[in-house]
């Protein structure tokens, strides 16, 4: 029993592997020419000032041990382009300030000659916590290794070792050696076996396939995945548990899975199933149970199992893994955004890739979603405040928000509607398509309700904005439909950026509160923004040319006939934490 009540929580560890291996089909190029020690320069102007990156070159989680966060992530020591992949290691104490160690794990054995891709953790009953992750061999295969700390005692966790009777997972019984990584974190069950998941697929159906081991080092397959669905190659999966409303524990706490032996506990939970589609480079996820006795899992049925389900973000937000905080007993999701501009430009700009603002998890109290929110810690970043309340925009007017930095912000704020009676008709077969619907009614199209919001990043003379709004549909006579979007068609004078619209729907009853909330953290080259206190988020990748600096502007806007109402508006200036300095 002792052994059953054992924390055997995890903890995050290395966010990406996106690539496959390259004689089979790669998921990213490798620029042979670009990999390079020479870049001494690194542009700051578009670089994130709280946004978590190391101080140059290439990226693409963490654990809790001993009182610091851990972040291993995937990192090229010699470029701004993928290749040369070794994990990286910062440890903070609050998730805001970071500080550089020495690569964790990095190609050294045979198991793991080609590549070091990503991975989790798990805080065996012992207190010792295990990498797992996934190696290349010689023959380009894709194998699953663990790796232990060299030093418990040392709480910056700083070398670690792989034994040799790694690959403790080899890609038999049928499976794909070129689709199959990630393993997930590990979760002790009652019948004393360990079990995980590991990414893969079947022709288009991807797969969380199951392992289970009595000792951790013997892991056999079981005869069925955990779960599948004809999505294509699912990376990144991520499985945990969520506490429900109404049971006894705070339903927006987190949930360890060691507590999970309390059956009193695991009847008040649901689990999570995330999962990231190599096609569309999407994430979703499903909610629903999880059968210990039969390994089974089953989706609830107002969940769909395909790549326009839920998302925890529906912008440039990818190979999300999160981990249970023991410190402050919460669930704690952290994704990965890419660049989208050129690679010459990442190569001039000497770095690219940044790791989204932490988020708290947790599902809904109405069980219908998950939702996220910024980790608290961020506050302490907060300095010069500016406010606005009770300010009416009619239509086609607009305001500019004065007296702070724009540029590096946290924004909170909420708009009330005067009017829904001049929402316009939804169609149903929009539901299914966001995006392609904000791209055909964007921020500079009138509307009845809508779009009204931010145009963040802006220029003076608001040639260059990222528009981060909301429209409002009647979809029958007694319900609405609301449209977030975050809109970057017109951030940036370059030309070759690529500046793809993003939306999601938000599940709201405005007809009852008439209100809609919107925060908005902007960084430089980052807009990231949570609608309706974390219910829809989405995370923008913006390159402006001239409103940068003291030259980028905020202004709230609407677009819409019926007026609408800031009836609060919070915004403060962002301070720069300890990011990874090179000493």
């Amino acid at each position: 029993m002792a052994r059953a009540r054992a924390r055997a929580a995890l903890v995050f560890v290395a966010l990406l592997q996106m690539a496959a291996v390259v004689v089979v089909r790669a998921s990213h190029v490798v620029y042979p020419e670009l990999q390079s020690l020479e870049a001494k320069h690194v542009d700051g102007k578009l670089r994130t000032g709280y946004h978590f990156q190391p101080p140059k070159h290439w990226i693409n989680g963490p654990m809790y041990y001993k009182g610091l966060y851990h972040l291993f992530y995937q990192y090229n020591p010699k470029g701004a382009v993928w290749g040369n992949i070794e994990w990286a290691h910062s440890v903070s104490t609050d998730l805001i300030d970071w500080t550089a160690l020495e690569p964790g794990i990095y190609p050294s054995k045979t198991f793991d000659e080609k590549g070091c891709w990503s991975g989790s953790a798990t805080v065996l009953p012992s207190g010792v916590p295990v990498i797992m992750y996934t190696g290349i061999d010689p023959d380009e295969r894709q194998v699953q290794n663990v790796a232990y700390p060299v030093n418990l005692s040392d709480p910056y966790l700083r070398e670690w070792y792989k034994p040799d009777y790694n690959p403790i997972i080899n890609p038999d019984g049928g499976i794909n050696a070129s689709a199959f990584r990630d393993p997930t974190t590990a979760w002790y069950g009652p019948d004393g076996h360990w079990r995980l998941l590991v990414g893969s697929k079947v022709n288009m159906k991807g797969l969380a396939v199951l392992y289970r081991s009595r000792d951790f080092k013997k892991w056999v397959k079981a005869h069925h995945p955990l779960h599948s669905a004809h999505t294509g190659m699912w990376e990144c999966p991520d499985f945990f548990p969520v506490a429900v409303a109404g049971g006894s524990r705070h339903y927006r706490r987190g949930v360890d899975t060691a507590e999970l032996h309390d059956a009193a506990v695991a009847e008040e939970v649901k689990y999570v199933l995330k999962v990231s589609l190599d096609l569309t480079r999407y994430e979703y996820y499903t909610v629903g149970w999880y059968d210990h006795a039969t390994d089974r899992y089953v989706p609830d049925a107002a969940f769909p199992d395909n790549d326009y389900g839920l998302r925890y973000d529906y912008g440039d937000f990818y190979a999300s893994k999160s981990f249970y905080d023991p410190a402050k007993r919460r669930r704690i999701v952290w994704g990965w955004a890419n660049e989208s501009d050129t690679v010459p430009d990442d190569r001039r700009k000497g770095w690219a890739g940044i790791q989204a603002i932490p988020r708290k998890l947790w599902l809904s109290a109405d069980g219908k979603q998950l939702v996220q929110w910024p980790v608290e810690e961020l506050k302490a970043l907060r300095a010069k405040h500016v406010n606005v309340t009770d300010k009416v925009i009619k239509k086609g007017n607009y305001f500019e928000v004065t007296g702070f930095k724009s540029v590096q912000s946290d924004v909170d704020m909420a708009f009330a509607i005067k009017d829904l009676s001049k929402a316009e008709e939804f169609d149903p077969a929009w539901r299914t398509d966001a995006e392609a619907l904000c791209k055909k009614l964007g921020s500079d199209v009138d509307g009845g309700v809508g779009p009204f919001g931010l145009w963040a990043l802006a220029s003076g003379d608001l040639k260059e904005r990222t528009a981060v709004f909301f429209r409002v549909f009647k979809a029958n006579d007694s319900s609405h439909v609301v449209l977030m979007c975050n809109d970057p068609t017109r951030s940036s004078y370059e030309s070759k950026i690529y500046r793809p619209t993003f939306a999601g729907f938000v599940d709201v009853d405005i007809a009852k509160n008439k209100q809609i909330a919107l925060r908005t953290l902007i960084d430089h080259s980052v807009v990231e923004s949570f609608g309706v206190r974390g219910k829809t988020c989405i995370l923008t990748r913006v390159y402006p040319r001239k409103a940068v600096g003291d030259d980028a502007h905020l202004f709230v806007f609407n677009n819409g006939e019926s007026d609408v109402k800031v009836t609060n508006l919070d915004a403060w200036e962002m301070k720069t934490p300890k990011m990874n300095a090179e000493e």
